[in-house]
């Protein structure tokens, strides 16, 4: 009796040591959870805070991967309005302090010293494409923002509507906490995923897809010009994209299509292929197929920022010379 006791203490004192382990090392129990949303799709559930295998995720009021913020701009204040899928996200595997958001802010309060303030805001989620984006700005706005910057990779151009489909179904997108620690881990790791037979006529649309996404990254552009803003558009290869063969044939297609978009509408427009073919090793520039390192990172950050600059000092520049025409009467 006495060792079937020690038993049940032992085995209830060693369930209990794997739960804590398991949420104050790797955060599990605690995932960052979405909403459904008609128009855009899903959205990161406002206002939450949560570790992820040692790195801080922190999400605000608008759903944004950024600190709490005011909707009204200080008069001293630069404001970048970043848009983007994981890769602008940065997703669990990446602390709040080393997002691309993060680091472009500390870039601009170095390169660009006038400003007293500089905020760089995260709006991202996994797997947006420019019609979830278009949609949240078309929600929120610009957050009166001098810039808005939209990060796509090469997959965003065949990228299909926006659904809620996946809230609350894949393990990826879940609605609530789960009950345990414990639970988290045998579902994500010892379970099958159940599949979402309505996913697939979401993932068939019809029609031309990558014409639907170019068209909403129109429709971005104008709405930053709108509202005032100078907008910029960059986009991150795949690394099988690198190197030789390069792109497949629909991909070269589409990224046709993007550049005669960007020359029609004077997009200003990042292609970040040809520097990541420059690196020496293209390969330390990602943690896997499509996400990138912290050294790519680092890689289009320095371009980003390079870019901002221009477009700031053309838009003071435009400023000036109408307060110029306005003073002789022109």
């Amino acid at each position: 009796m006495r060792l079937l006791l020690l038993s049940l203490v032992f085995g209830v004192g060693l369930v209990v040591a794997l739960e804590v382990g398991l949420r104050v090392l790797f955060g599990f129990g605690n995932p960052l959870t979405y909403i459904s949303d008609k128009e855009i799709g899903y959205l990161l559930a406002p206002n939450q805070r949560t570790r992820r295998f040692g790195n801080r995720i922190m999400i605000n009021d608008y759903s944004m991967r950024s600190s709490t913020i005011d909707a009204t701009r200080s008069p001293a204040c630069l404001r970048v309005l970043l848009l983007g899928d994981s890769v602008a996200n940065g997703a669990w595997w990446t602390d709040q302090d080393k997002t691309l958001s993060a680091l472009m802010t500390r870039r601009l309060k170095v390169d660009l010293p006038s400003y007293h303030e500089v905020e760089v805001l995260n709006a991202s989620a996994n797997s947006w494409g420019p019609r979830n984006e278009l949609a949240y700005l078309r929600r929120f706005g610009t957050f009166e923002a001098q810039v808005v910057v939209l990060l796509i990779n090469t997959d965003d151009l065949f990228s299909t509507a926006p659904t809620s489909i996946p809230v609350g179904r894949d393990r990826n997108y879940p609605s609530k906490k789960n009950p345990s620690a414990l639970a988290e881990v045998f579902e994500r790791y010892f379970t099958k995923a159940p599949p979402i037979p309505e996913m697939k006529a979401v993932n068939s649309e019809e029609g031309d897809r990558v014409g639907f996404n170019l068209e909403a990254i129109r429709q971005i552009q104008q709405q930053a010009s709108n509202d005032g803003a100078q907008f910029l558009l960059g986009m991150t290869p795949l690394l099988r994209e690198l190197g030789q063969p390069g792109s497949r044939d629909y991909e070269q297609r589409a990224r046709s299509r993007l550049l005669e978009l960007t020359q029609k509408e004077q997009i200003p427009y990042l292609d970040f292929l040809p520097s990541f073919n420059d690196t020496p090793a293209p390969a330390s520039l990602y943690r896997d197929h499509i996400h990138l390192s912290p050294e790519g990172y680092q890689r289009i950050n320095g371009a980003i920022a390079r870019s901002l600059q221009k477009l700031l000092q053309q838009s003071e520049e435009s400023f000036n010379e109408g307060d110029s025409r306005i003073g002789t009467g022109d």
